[in-house]
């Protein structure tokens, strides 16, 4: 049974063409942009790679930029195939093409549907990435002599000062590792003896942070070492004084950071799709109201288009048939050119 069938004059199969013509180059534009902003986003998680712990999140980017790229070259061909239906003598190049043309284009509509279920998916994975990243991150600061963490620590004071934020969770982050390289502590001290021996791990922990979590803008030198002592600092109280260092924690900046990214990135495809699911059904018409047209004096008759030519799944089944049966031609045809032009046999 045909499923949404319409019928088409001349007139009707012009304007569907220069309709398909000018929604194709506007999808090339959403296209872009979809494409750069996945560059984007790609290029944003490769600049905080070090504080992430897993690269899945990065199928995000890889997705949308794939369905951009695709979406760009599909709606070009396309445009290019409107343009040319409007002549018969030139649509009939294209005609054998156009059956592979719908499946394609209806794959990397489908394409774009994955990549909106990942952004709403592997939020919970970047939160996760994050939060062990940042923790190792913290743990690795003092290790700038270490082979593959001698950036470490610019690294975690360029994210600080960069997102205005302090720690993982929060400022007590750094209360629970050791920061100071051992290279910068005198062991001849009794106060660094003490307070590594005050220690099981042996480990010299102080309530300090690194200088990247200092507010500039508070009005009060920043207070950065003995943060709980009150007696250290005059007219201070580290419980009732607001803090001239960053309260938040980084997890927290990052993951409103990327979320706001992969938002941006989901209204994008969402857009792009709409615009290639309308292009998709202007293919199909465009497709079943020409079948009929042969040459040029035909160009006048009036023709049936439609969606489906029978129910969705045998419509599937039979467009994937001629889809392998015209590459299998397209085989058999360059095979035979081949046998022709090769040496005849003595």
């Amino acid at each position: 049974m045909v499923l949404f069938k319409a019928k088409f004059s001349c007139q009707r199969r012009v304007k569907l063409a220069q309709s398909l013509w000018l929604l194709s180059w506007v999808t090339v534009l959403a296209g872009c942009l979809t494409f750069g902003l996945g560059v984007f986003l790609k290029v944003q998680l490769w600049i905080h790679h070090e504080v992430m712990d897993n690269t899945t999140i990065h199928a995000v980017p890889n997705t949308i930029m794939a369905a951009g790229l695709a979406t760009m070259l599909i709606n070009i061909y396309v445009g290019k195939v409107s343009q040319d239906s409007l002549d018969v003598t030139r649509y009939v190049r294209w005609k054998p093409l156009m059956v592979p043309l719908f499946v394609i284009s209806f794959l990397f509509t489908f394409l774009m549907l994955v990549a909106v279920f990942l952004i709403c998916v592997l939020k919970g994975s970047l939160e996760e990435s994050l939060k062990v990243g940042l923790k190792n991150g913290i743990r690795f600061y003092k290790d700038t002599d270490t082979p593959g963490r001698c950036y470490q620590k610019r690294t975690v004071d360029k994210l600080q000062m960069d997102f205005q934020c302090c720690g993982n969770n929060h400022y007590k982050d750094w209360f629970e590792v050791q920061w100071v390289s051992n290279r910068y502590l005198d062991f001849s001290s009794k106060e660094v003896k003490d307070r590594i021996k005050s220690n099981v791990d042996g480990r010299y922990l102080m309530d300090s942070v690194p200088f990247s979590c200092c507010n500039p803008s508070s009005p009060r030198p920043c207070i950065q070492h003995q943060i709980t002592n009150n007696s250290a600092h005059y007219s201070y109280n580290y419980q009732t004084d607001e803090l001239n260092i960053w309260n938040h924690g980084c997890r927290e900046a990052l993951l409103l950071y990327y979320t706001g990214i992969m938002a941006t990135n989901g209204v994008s495809v969402a857009l792009t799709f709409l615009l290639q699911a309308s292009a998709l059904v202007c293919i199909r018409y465009l497709q079943t109201a020409m079948e009929s047209i042969t040459s040029p004096e035909s160009m006048e008759s009036e023709t049936e288009g439609h969606l489906l030519e029978r129910g969705l799944k045998d419509t599937f089944k039979c467009t994937v048939e001629k889809t392998k049966n015209i590459f299998k031609s397209n085989q058999v045809e360059t095979a035979a050119d081949g046998g022709e032009g090769g040496t005849p046999a003595s």
